[in-house]
């Protein structure tokens, strides 16, 4: 930096030494004279006019001394970087800048502004051509170790841009420690950290290992995100209370906590204020059961981060539960066989006691429990069989009635059983009996009860038995620790069926006054219409995740499994999310796995800086290049009016005159997005600002433009993502617009484009992904609000569109949806028919995703790779459609004119 001009800083200040030789510049240029004017000879004329007096050779004149000289200044001062109003930069004037980014979730909050300081650091490196190492902390998602990334000084520093997002899990600073101590023979001139704020155990590893790296250490801070935590699963009927926490802060500041459904609708919104000083702070959201039960995410508004999201399964709906009374007195409450179940359920379910008759009502509760009741053939048995095949979860109690009717064999017709029972049972102290009360086995992994933990004091003196069969472990949840099962259950429909082979009360067993009861009743209950079934205790399969910025995205290849019983941690193995199946569902979210937010200790000895305070500065070499060639001009055009010869060569003039307006940078960058664009056909998506969606849409596009290059002789340069209110789109012969569901309505620019677009021929594909509902219809209305679309109808079977390459008969994706809408046929010739829309919401760009390999990203539902296959051949007509039109609409006449052809 200059002191005389602060702000001013010269990014090679080497070439300022050429400033010195101006002075011997200008002594060349006095004693060369000006070249001599061009006169026509008459000879007689040297007779005249004749002097004796000696004279000298005219010396340049001092004006045009002067405009050389200044030529010469703007040459020199453009060689050497001239940059002003720019962030002072700390570290050696040599050496490679290191970059580390901390990616992890706190970083989502003020994503934008971090890539945009990044942006600055870049150019700042490509001014002092510095080479950039870049370290990003959080573990990548393809589960590769995190480590230094070397880019070159100027060449895909803007790529790198692009595909950097936060990542919905914390940082890991001791890798980021340990990557940069493996860097050997890389001189570091300048290291910055982009952090996001916050302290974990490898702060102070990483801080160090930066400072032993030389070149000083500038630390750069934004706004931390903050952290939402999911509510107690057994919260009370109406209330779900909620934790947010935040860094401690002096202001005081009100937040706004949201609970959505399924379809995006907010069903209750609370606020709460955090006080100045207070890091975290309870909000109470009351909402009806019905509503309650409706829930699927809890979020805080306006915060674009996974940990202020919390998904919602099964464990926090209030499931209606009925106890059918059993016929006994109701004045013994303790030797009630459902007094203890109602005691156990009370807190977390809705309960509903009635005779089994009212319980089978169309609006009755989902989960029935029964306790020693046989159940003989009949049409009460026939109406709980239904409503067990509709979704219904019976769970039945052992007890001396059941026992004496499988002893009689009374109960041999009783369907509504998992396992057949043996006749008598197993008591202490019996014909069938054991020395001491039995203790319980851990719960088998196969069952909904793994994981649970059983107290040491727990005993069963009596048990109903089951039939021994080869099938009989498959279907045992629970058991004793002689191996006979104590909980069996079977699938009947949609629903379950579940004997507890004990008594409901302390009659046969202590279980029923332990806190093991409590949990295993509510797993049981939740298995009603998608709770969490067998499957959900195993491995759970991956079916929707979050991203960085908390929006949801269905699962990609390479996540595992999620096994609960392993307590994992969020990371690129298990993002946070929803796993299982489709009936048996587990939301996995970050907030519990994150400690409570502490800020970041600085280093000593770094500079501190944030993120809104770096200033790229202006760039004068442009400019001083500009005002030399406008000086290098000025300075022929008076050479030849010195010569007098400035009318006589009026082509030269001409041809300076015209390169006055000439950029000397060269075409600008809109220029060369034009010319890269016009010189190859391409496809382009059209950027949401959603990293996630936008890099599916480019692999998406990029595996349609290799396979419309294997099957057709056209050939696809590599697809782009354009900014449609900023980037010419004119040049595309196609643009797919994936839209998101947090996809922010059009700018005016953008919506002016795209309409003279469409005008002008072009082709745009609107894809709405799975989003379906009428939620997503209005939303989808609302986007393309102002964009000038034709009447639109369901793509009929005899459109071009089905034969411009392929004959097809369906257009799916990744899903398997509805046809797309294109433009209603008017026979008007408007661009000859050829609709400039394609509606849909089948994701294919999802089932066209490949990657660098070749290798599909996405899985394919629910027809797998055929489906993929002809998803493919419709992007292939989609492409073909975009390029050639309706030149293939005569097919529809086809039978026609080959009737004619054979008259």
């Amino acid at each position: 930096m200059t002191p005389f001009l602060p702000g001013l800083v010269f990014a090679a200040p080497w070439a300022l030494g050429l400033l010195p030789l101006l002075p011997l510049l200008w002594r060349l240029l006095r004693v060369t004279p000006p070249a001599p004017r061009r006169l026509r000879f008459p000879a007689i004329r040297l007779l005249l006019g004749l002097s004796g007096r000696e004279q000298q050779a005219e010396a340049t004149p001092p004006w045009l001394l002067a405009l050389r000289l200044a030529l010469a200044a703007c040459l020199i001062l453009a060689a050497a970087g001239p940059v002003v109003n720019s962030t002072p930069v700390a570290g050696h004037a040599d050496g490679a800048m290191l970059v580390v980014v901390d990616d992890g979730w706190a970083a989502a909050r003020d994503w934008p502004e971090r890539i945009a300081a990044l942006d600055i650091l870049l150019t700042e490196a490509q001014r002092a051509a510095r080479p950039v190492l870049l370290l990003t902390t959080a573990p990548p998602s393809d589960g590769s170790p995190v480590a230094v990334s070397r880019l070159g000084p100027s060449a895909g520093l803007r790529s790198v841009l692009a595909g950097l997002s936060p990542r919905p899990w914390a940082v890991d600073r001791k890798a980021a420690a340990a990557a940069l101590a493996r860097l050997s023979g890389e001189r570091v001139g300048r290291t910055v950290w982009l952090s996001d704020g916050l302290h974990d155990e490898g702060a102070a590893e990483l801080a160090r290992t930066l400072q032993g790296l030389g070149g000083g250490l500038e630390l750069m801070t934004g706004r931390t995100g903050r952290q939402l935590l999911p509510p107690a699963e057994d919260s009370p009927s109406e209330r779900l209370a909620v934790q947010v926490r935040r860094l401690i802060a002096a202001l005081p500041e009100t937040l706004a906590v949201r609970g959505l459904d399924a379809s995006g609708t907010v069903l209750v919104r609370e606020e709460v204020t955090l006080e100045a000083g207070a890091a975290e702070a309870t909000v109470v959201l009351a909402l009806p059961s019905d509503l309650r039960n409706r829930l699927v995410r809890l979020d805080i508004e306006g915060e674009r981060s996974a940990a202020a999201v919390v998904l919602l399964d099964e464990r926090w709906r209030r499931r209606a539960v009925g106890l059918a009374d059993g016929g006994r007195s109701a004045a013994a409450a303790l030797l009630d066989p459902l007094h203890y179940v109602e005691r156990a359920l009370a807190p977390h379910a809705d309960l509903r006691r009635g005779d089994l008759d009212g319980l089978l009502a169309e609006d009755g509760p989902e989960v029935l429990i029964l306790a020693d009741r046989p159940l003989p053939p009949g049409p009460l048995a026939e109406r709980l069989a239904a409503g067990i095949h509709q979704g219904r979860v019976l769970i039945r109690f052992a007890g001396p009635l059941l026992a004496e009717a499988a002893a009689g064999r009374d109960g041999a017709g009783d369907a509504l059983l998992p396992v057949p029972l043996r006749g008598g049972g197993r008591a202490l102290g019996g014909a069938m009996s054991w020395t001491a009360p039995m203790a319980l086995a851990p719960f088998p992994d196969h069952g909904p009860l793994s994981g649970l933990a059983i107290p040491a004091d727990v005993a069963v003196r009596s048990q109903l038995l089951a039939e021994p069969g080869l099938d009989l472990a498959a279907h045992s949840w629970a058991t004793l620790s002689d191996g006979t099962p104590l909980i069996t259950a079977r699938r009947h429909g949609k629903g379950w069926i579940v004997l507890v082979h004990t008594t409901g009360n302390a009659e046969w067993s202590n279980l029923a006054l332990s806190g093991l009861f409590v949990d295993m009743l509510r797993r049981l209950a939740g298995l009603a219409r998608g709770g969490r079934g067998g499957a959900a205790a195993g491995p759970l399969a991956p079916l929707e995740v979050l991203d960085g910025f908390g929006q949801a995205h269905p699962a990609a290849g390479g996540i595992a499994a999620l096994t609960v019983a392993e307590s994992p941690r969020p990371g690129p193995r298990h993002p946070p999310g929803l796993y299982g199946t489709g009936e048996a569902r587990l939301a996995f979210n970050l907030g519990p796995a994150l400690a409570p937010p502490r800020p970041l200790d600085p280093p000593p000895g770094a500079i501190l800086s944030g993120l809104e305070g770096r200033r790229a500065g202006l760039d004068l070499g442009p400019g001083l290049l500009a005002a030399a060639l406008l000086l290098a001009v000025a300075d022929a055009l008076a050479s030849l009016w010195l010569r007098g010869a400035l009318f006589r060569r009026a082509g030269t003039v001409a041809a300076l005159l015209l390169a006055l307006p000439v950029s000397p940078a060269g075409a600008g960058a809109a220029d060369s997005f034009a010319l890269d664009a016009g010189l190859s056909t391409r496809l382009a998506c059209i950027r949401t600002g959603q990293p996630a969606l936008d890099r599916d849409c480019l692999a998406g596009l990029r595996g349609l433009s290799a396979a419309v290059g294997r099957r057709s002789t056209a050939q696809l340069a590599e697809p782009v993502t354009v900014d449609a209110e900023r980037d010419p789109v004119v040049f595309f012969p196609l643009l797919y617009w994936r839209v998101g569901p947090l996809q922010p309505p059009l700018p005016a620019a953008a919506v002016e484009r795209l309409n003279a677009y469409m005008a002008r021929g072009g082709l745009i594909v609107v894809d709405a992904g799975d989003d379906n509902d009428d939620a997503g219809r209005a939303r989808l209305r609302e986007l393309t609000r102002g964009l000038v679309l034709p009447p639109l109808e369901p793509l009929a079977a005899d459109h071009v569109l089905n034969r411009s390459f392929y004959l097809l008969k369906e257009s799916p994706g990744r899903w398997d949806a509805p046809p797309p809408w294109v433009e209603r046929p008017n026979g008007g010739g408007g661009n000859d028919d050829v609709s400039p829309v394609v509606v849909g919401n089948a994701d294919w760009v999802g089932a066209w995703a490949v990657d660098e390999y070749g290798r599909p990203l996405h899985a394919v539902v629910p027809g797998g790779e055929r489906q993929r296959e002809i998803s493919l051949r419709f992007g292939v007509n989609l492409v073909m459609y975009a390029l050639t039109g309706n030149y293939k609409a005569d097919q529809v006449h086809l039978p026609a004119i080959l009737e004619r052809v054979g008259r």
